[in-house]
C-alpha cells in the first residue's frame, strides 16, 4: 500500500511538472508565428491608423510580424466579439478604443464584457478633442461660453457625429458638470457637423482636434480648450477646459490592446513591456504627435485595467445623467 502511495504521489508530481514545462516553454518561446492584431473599424479609420503606426514597431521587436484583421461594424463590438472567442495563447490581440467602455450604456445587446473577457496589455496613444464654435459667438473664453449659454436655458445647441458618438458624450459631460441645458443636434458624422459650425448655422461642438485645430489657426473656428487634463502637445497654447473653469473636466478619444481573459501572465508582460518600447521609440511617437495624439502607454497592465474601468464609470454616469437611451 506504502508503494503504491508513494508511486502515486510521484506520478502526480510528474504530471504536473509536465504540464508546467511545455507552457513555460512556450511563453519563453513565444512568438513563434505572427499575431494577428484585431481592429475594430474599417481601414483608414482613427482606430486602424493609430495601430498601423505602432504595429510594424511591434513586430520588429518581438520577432515575428503583426497582421491586422480589420474587423468593423456595431460601433467597434464586431471586432471585440471576434476576439474575445479567439484562443488565449496571445496571438490575438484588440485594439480596444474609448467607445468599448460606453457601448454597454448605448447597445441594448452586447455579447461580451470588455472587462471580463480581456485581459489588459496597456494604452498606446490619447487622442484630445477641442471644444469649438462659430467665431461669431459672443464668449471668449470657457467661463464666458458658460455664463452665456447659462443665461439661454435650453435656447442653444450643440451639434455631434451622431448619438452616442464620442463628440455627444463629451458635450453631454460638458453640460452635465457646468449644469447647463444644451440641446443635442445629432449629425450623421463629424465633418457635415464641422462643416455647420463654420457656416454659422450650429453655435458649438467638440471636434477631434486634428480636424479642427487647422481650421481655428485660420480664424474659422474658436477654440475654448482642449478637452483632456492635460494640454495638447499640438496645440500647447490652448488651454485645458478644466483650465479654463470647469473643473474636473477630463476627456479623450483612446486607444490601446487587450489579449483574450486566460493569456498567461508571461506573455502578457512581454507584450505590455514591449508596447511601452515600441510607443516611446522616437520615431513612433513623434508620429502620433504630428496627427495630434499623446503617445500614452501604461505602467504596468493593471493600470491600463484600472483606467478602463474608470472610463466605464464615468460614461455610465454622463449616459444616465443625459438621459441617453440605449439603442
Amino acid at each position: 500500500m506504502v508503494s503504491l502511495l508513494r508511486a502515486a504521489t510521484v506520478l502526480a508530481a510528474l504530471t504536473a511538472l509536465w504540464g508546467v514545462q511545455p507552457r513555460a516553454y512556450a511563453a519563453s518561446a513565444y512568438p513563434e508565428r505572427p499575431i494577428r492584431l484585431v481592429v475594430p473599424s474599417v481601414p483608414g479609420g482613427g482606430t486602424d491608423l493609430s495601430m498601423r503606426v505602432v504595429a510594424p514597431k511591434l513586430g520588429e521587436l518581438l520577432g515575428q510580424q503583426i497582421v491586422i484583421d480589420n474587423r468593423g461594424g456595431a460601433a467597434g463590438n464586431i471586432g471585440a466579439e471576434i476576439a474575445a472567442r479567439a484562443p488565449a495563447d496571445g496571438y490575438t490581440l484588440l485594439a480596444v478604443v474609448a467607445s468599448h467602455t460606453s457601448n454597454p450604456y448605448l447597445i441594448k445587446k452586447v455579447s461580451f464584457d470588455i472587462h471580463r473577457d480581456f485581459a489588459p496589455v496597456s494604452l498606446i496613444v490619447i487622442v484630445p478633442s477641442l471644444l469649438v464654435s462659430h467665431p461669431s459667438l459672443p464668449a471668449k473664453n470657457v467661463k464666458d461660453l458658460i455664463a452665456f449659454v447659462r443665461a439661454r436655458p435650453g435656447e442653444l445647441q450643440f451639434a455631434s457625429a451622431g448619438i452616442g458618438s464620442a463628440p455627444h458624450l463629451m458635450m453631454a459631460l460638458f453640460n452635465n458638470l457646468a449644469g447647463l441645458d444644451l440641446i443635442h443636434v445629432p449629425y450623421k458624422g463629424a465633418g457635415p457637423a464641422l462643416i455647420d459650425i463654420m457656416a454659422g448655422h450650429m453655435p458649438m461642438m467638440v471636434s477631434n482636434i486634428l480636424s479642427s485645430l487647422p481650421l481655428t489657426k485660420s480664424g474659422k473656428l474658436r477654440a475654448y480648450g482642449v478637452t483632456t487634463a492635460k494640454r495638447s502637445s499640438a496645440a500647447p497654447d490652448i488651454p485645458t477646459i478644466a483650465e479654463g473653469g470647469l473643473r474636473g473636466y477630463d476627456a479623450a478619444t483612446w486607444f490601446g490592446l487587450l489579449v483574450p481573459a486566460g493569456t498567461p501572465p508571461d506573455i502578457v508582460s512581454k507584450l505590455h513591456a514591449t508596447a511601452v518600447k515600441a510607443v516611446l521609440d522616437p520615431a513612433i511617437a513623434q508620429q502620433y504627435l504630428r496627427g495630434g495624439g499623446e503617445p500614452s502607454p501604461s505602467a504596468t497592465p493593471e493600470e491600463f485595467r484600472e483606467f478602463m474601468r474608470a472610463e466605464s464609470n464615468k460614461w455610465a454616469k454622463v449616459i444616465r445623467d443625459a438621459k441617453i437611451q440605449p439603442e
